[in-house]
């Protein structure tokens, strides 16, 4: 089975397509990856943990995803440093509809979700250093 997209959402638990989507991208524990053929179903999913800065690992969640090539990153929030990088990838950023998994997949198969514009715009409780 070809691989036609492959959909990147942050999530708080590991339950699979029934995970809960996360508030805020580059803090969710944990990264649920579903790969979907030409005809949009499911062949893959698999969660795998935040391994940023954000959590105590190493490196930006948008720079370590990167390498799993996705196609379309959907979230609820995202700072504006992995948007603009998903964007200069060429990656879709969408706005996610839904509070599972499989509910957000649905509306992205609908075609009911819409692009992530502008980055959050809350104030972190974090610092970066560059």
């Amino acid at each position: 089975m070809i691989v036609t997209q492959k959909i990147v959402i942050p999530v708080e638990d590991q339950n699979g397509l029934d995970s809960k989507v996360a508030s805020h991208f580059g803090k969710a524990p944990y990264f649920a990856s579903i790969d979907l053929n030409g005809r949009g179903q499911i062949i893959e999913t698999k969660i795998d943990p935040n391994t940023g800065e954000h959590l105590g690992g190493t490196g930006h969640p948008h720079e370590n995803l990167l390498a799993l090539k996705p196609t379309v990153i959907i979230a609820c929030a995202m700072g504006p440093g992995g948007l603009h990088s998903f964007q200069n990838a060429g990656i879709m950023v969408l706005k996610a509809h839904g509070s599972t998994v499989s509910e957000v997949i649905a509306n992205f198969k609908e075609g009911k979700l819409t692009p992530l514009t502008g980055g959050c715009p809350h104030a972190h409780e974090h610092h970066h250093t560059h």
